[in-house]
């Protein structure tokens, strides 16, 4: 398995390489066309790109897809490990001893989940372009922008009924509406037992190969019952073959290959060290309270998970940054693009947003902790704050124009926010006292007790004496309080007692001069970037696409192993490597396995793809993608990138960066074998 000496130097080799054949998070209404053809002789289809755009569900801050035609959706455990977590009780543990409806009938109705698929997009880069004027002001430049973006998106959602949401892309160069069909209705099919899903934890997490079946089903209803979806991707048995291309279809989180140097530079020495310092704390205090008991260790073990996997990605974005080659290639980079920007008059003022740029993230560096921590809630790590400060805010927004309200409580948000404001999933106190306790004592060390609103906050107690007391008083946990404060509106909050309320209105004032001025250094960096972003396109044409934003992109690459050192590591696992991984661990956490995979092990055909991996260019986000071939048929599904491939939020590389996934017959022998789920294997 490759170690961390075989990823010396994969920055410097990175940063050094020329643009390679599968690089890309391509718009779906500006697909990669002259790219396939001549690459791989492939010819996109519009009724092939529709059909793939229709079958693609985002669900959360990941991925899905439509398996069926009565609205079988597939993504990974982890993306919807959540859900069964609110499913789970004490007695009965989902995620250890996994679930299986007997027949739709048995299918378990999810809380607060939304899933959402792409029905149209339309460029409205105009319309937002012309609000700001070069005679406004900062500030009134950021309220045109709101005001004119919650215009045109509740215009879409008052005369289609779609979810209607404009997304920035190329850092300000464009503005598309995306309209999207929601699901409400979402129930648990299917979810394997977690030491399947999960095999080799955290050790294995973002390394290869992998062993893992990361996969989870669910179903949309409408009007109570299974929901139609003609578009849903046919599932290969046979899978994905070594060579083959691929493509995939997903919702990849955020990438910063178009940030300046200074950008990087500011992340490099701020942003991803305070980053990790404060995931190394969480990870602490989570798991030493997790080990207390079993209880504590089920209702924590989905936040450790988490941190676990935000530790990772950070250290190895950091080592990117750190490296001197990557680096030093990027500032070579952009002096070449700038000196052909001060050569050409049509684009010579675009070069002067990089000064604006530089000059953005030392404003932003000069914002306090204390201040920072407010508005973000990383001094408030709780969700029964989160629901008090939106029943604050929701009071207050609310009767504001729709343009001028938070985005958060915009129209086109609102059904959104009420769904998650109003959930009935579990809220465990204990728990929530053991994370702001660490929170506020966070916000003591960054702000100083010596503040004065820190001190207002404190109330004269220690952190955990204070979140003891915050959280015991409230009785935010019980949905018909928060309903009657939301209806209730500003006189309701306003008049209430409750302790998480009252801190809420204490920080509420600050939180909004913070943003304010936040939003104000972001404007002049949107602007900068947009005239950027436009000299990059006019010069660049169709090689150029824009920085992931969480929305959907099509990847592709080809299924193929690579080389760590002198060991060539194949494009795919089996299920006998599983076995063989587990035995010579001794079957110790978290390389065991559950009883039934014990048991079942004669059952599986062991030489059947489990895992492969591919070049297809992902990141954060595309977690639950579907990875389809050529024929649009279902022939894998990403669950995680191996670690050389952390470092591509900054650039792509697949000298040994690969996308891992779960074979497509690997989860069709596991579903057959292991949980013989006859009835839904027959359903898709």
């Amino acid at each position: 398995m490759p170690g961390i000496s075989s990823r010396v130097g994969l920055l410097s080799l990175l940063a050094l390489l020329p643009a390679v054949a599968d690089e890309g998070m391509w718009l779906f209404n500006r697909p990669p066309v002259r790219q396939l053809e001549s690459q791989y002789g492939f010819k996109i289809e519009q009724s092939w790109m529709d059909h793939l755009q229709r079958s693609a569900v985002k669900f959360g801050g990941g991925s899905g897809s439509f398996v069926s035609s009565h609205g079988l959706v597939l993504t990974n455990h982890h993306v919807g490990r959540g859900q069964v977590e609110k499913l789970s009780t004490p007695e009965k543990d989902l995620l250890a001893g996994g679930f299986l409806a007997d027949s739709q009938a048995g299918e378990l109705k999810c809380p607060n989940t939304e899933l959402n698929v792409l029905v149209s997009i339309e460029d409205v880069t105009a319309q937002v372009n012309a609000a700001v004027t070069p005679q406004q002001s900062v500030e009134e430049a950021v309220a045109a922008r709101r005001k004119t973006i919650a215009a045109i998106e509740k215009k879409s959602q008052d005369e289609t009924g779609l979810k209607s949401n404009v997304v920035t892309l190329y850092q300000g160069g464009a503005y598309h509406l995306y309209r999207y069909k929601k699901y409400t209705d979402v129930r648990l099919v299917f979810a394997p037992d977690t030491f399947a899903a999960a095999f080799g934890g955290d050790p294995d997490n973002f390394e290869y190969p992998r062993f893992c079946l990361d996969m989870m089903i669910f179903r949309v209803y409408e009007d109570g019952k299974p929901a139609e979806t003609p578009d849903y991707l046919k599932w290969n048995a046979k899978g994905a073959q070594d060579g083959d291309l691929v493509f995939v279809a997903g919702h990849p989180g955020r990438t910063n290959r178009s940030n300046t140097l200074a950008e990087l530079e500011d992340m490099r020495d701020h942003g991803l060290p305070d980053r990790l310092a404060q995931t190394y704390r969480s990870e602490v205090i989570l798991s030493a309270w997790a080990a207390r008991d079993k209880e504590n260790h089920r209702r924590a073990i989905g936040m450790i998970t988490g941190v676990q996997n935000g530790r990772k990605n950070s250290q190895a974005r950091l080592e990117g940054l750190l490296d001197p080659a990557f680096m030093d290639h990027k500032a070579k980079d952009e002096q070449v693009f700038r000196a052909k920007l001060a050569k050409s008059p049509e684009w010579k003022s675009a070069g002067e947003g990089f000064a604006k740029i530089a000059q953005t993230q030392k404003d932003a560096d000069a914002l306090n902790d204390r201040d920072r921590m407010l508005e973000s809630g990383e001094a408030f790590s709780s969700t029964l704050y989160a629901k008090a400060r939106t029943l604050l805010r929701a009071g207050v927004e609310t009767p504001k124009p729709d343009g001028e309200r938070l985005r958060e409580f915009q129209s086109q948000a609102r059904a959104s926010m009420e769904l998650g404001l109003f959930s009935e999933e579990p809220v465990y106190k204990d728990l929530e006292v053991l994370r702001l306790t660490n929170s506020l004592t966070l916000l003591c060390e960054k702000a100083g007790v010596a503040d004065p609103l820190v001190a207002q906050i404190m109330a004269g107690k220690a952190p955990h004496e204070r979140a003891l007391e915050l959280i015991e008083g409230t009785t935010l946990e019980k949905v018909e309080v928060r309903r009657a404060l939301y209806d209730g509106g500003s006189k309701a909050v306003d008049a209430s007692t409750d302790p998480l309320i009252l801190l809420a209105k204490l920080v509420d004032e600050p939180a909004r001069a913070f943003r304010k001025q936040s939003d104000a250094i972001g404007e002049v960096s949107v602007q900068a970037h947009q005239k950027i972003a436009q000299a990059q396109l006019a010069l660049g044409g169709d090689t150029i696409y824009p920085d992931a934003t969480g929305t959907l992109r099509l990847a592709y690459g080809v299924a193929k192993g690579y080389q760590s050192g002198k060991t060539v590591i194949p494009w795919t696992t089996t299920f006998s490597g599983l076995y063989e991984r587990s035995k010579h661990e001794d079957g110790a956490p978290p390389f065991d396995l559950s009883p039934v995979w014990r048991d079942q092990q004669k059952a599986l055909k062991l030489d059947t793809p489990f895992n492969f991996v591919s070049t297809a260019d992902i990141t954060g986000g595309n977690s639950g993608s579907p990875i389809v071939n050529r024929a649009g048929e279902l022939v894998g599904l990403v669950f995680d990138g191996n670690y050389e491939s952390l470092v591509m939020g900054f650039g792509y590389t697949e000298v040994q960066a690969r996308c891992v996934a779960v074979h497509s017959a690997g989860m069709l022998e596991a579903l057959k074998s292991i949980y013989h789920a006859d009835w839904l294997i027959q359903e898709i």
